[in-house]
């Protein structure tokens, strides 16, 4: 917690989105953020889960789970017991804030699932686009997409989290509406975000990349940077992920000198 607050006071991010809050919503330490002037947005969940916005001005139109883009979509609704999605308005810009289930194992009955809930993503963004809302969309997609977010690609590739089935449900959520922002910048392999807490994955440097930003062309050709904060991830009693930003010159003006959202 307190991690989080200095991170936001060192950064001052205009919008921050956590994943994996692991709490109910009653129980969400919301004072400690308003206390600090940031406003609040939860959709959580005990023990596992859970979604949230910090934000440093109010937020618009919030949505929970998939089910409200898809009212008639009976999976969409059944999806929605484990809370991993929210969105909103910031700026004239949709939000979209994601926990992707991790699967486990290619064997255990968690892995359908996942790939179950990336195709309900797809459906999702599908029915996003008719909107027309520029798009934004981060969170822990717990997926390698490619050879150079893994560490070992020839060993690691096929198994889960790069398996073909989950990376091909995530590219073809994407489609063309959506790029990858980190690699408009950092093209090569050696950048994670995810370091496991077992087998010294941290101390040997052998992280993958599997928290991801992905922007809408119109965000796209205005981002000016995607850093990975590496260093929060050697702090003492860290996440083992590091926090992933992007900065993009948001609402655009005629001399593209706007605001700089940087969620």
């Amino acid at each position: 917690m307190d991690q989080v607050l200095s991170w936001l006071e060192s950064e001052q991010p205009d919008l921050l989105c956590l994943q994996e809050t692991k709490v109910d919503d009653p129980l969400f330490p919301l004072e400690a953020f308003k206390s600090a002037g940031w406003h609040v947005h939860i959709h959580g969940q005990k023990a596992y889960n859970g979604v949230a916005l910090i934000s440093r001005e109010p937020l618009e139109d919030v949505r929970c789970g998939f089910a409200g883009e898809l009212p008639n979509d009976a999976e969409a609704n059944d999806l929605g017991a484990q809370k991993r999605v929210i969105s909103a308005m910031l700026n004239g810009v949709r939000v979209l804030n994601l926990y992707v289930p991790n699967g486990s194992s290619l064997k255990s009955e968690k892995y359908p699932y996942k790939l179950a809930w990336l195709g309900c993503l797809k459906r999702y963004l599908d029915a996003q686009e008719q909107r027309g809302e520029p798009l934004c969309m981060v969170g822990d997609f717990n997926i390698g997409l490619e050879a150079r977010d893994l560490p070992d690609p020839d060993r690691q590739t096929g198994g889960i989290m790069a398996s073909d089935a989950e990376r091909q449900a995530l590219r073809d959520a994407l489609g063309e509406r959506l790029q990858d922002v980190f690699r408009v910048f950092e093209p090569d392999s050696g950048h994670w975000s995810w370091w496991d807490y077992r087998s010294g994955a941290w101390d040997r440097d052998r992280g993958w990349r599997i928290d991801h930003v992905y922007l809408c062309d119109e965000l796209l050709g205005l981002a000016r940077s995607c850093v990975i904060h590496k260093r929060m991830r050697g702090n003492q009693q860290p996440s083992d992920h590091a926090p992933v930003s992007v900065v993009v010159d948001w609402p655009p003006t005629d001399d593209d000198e706007g605001d700089e959202p940087f969620f």
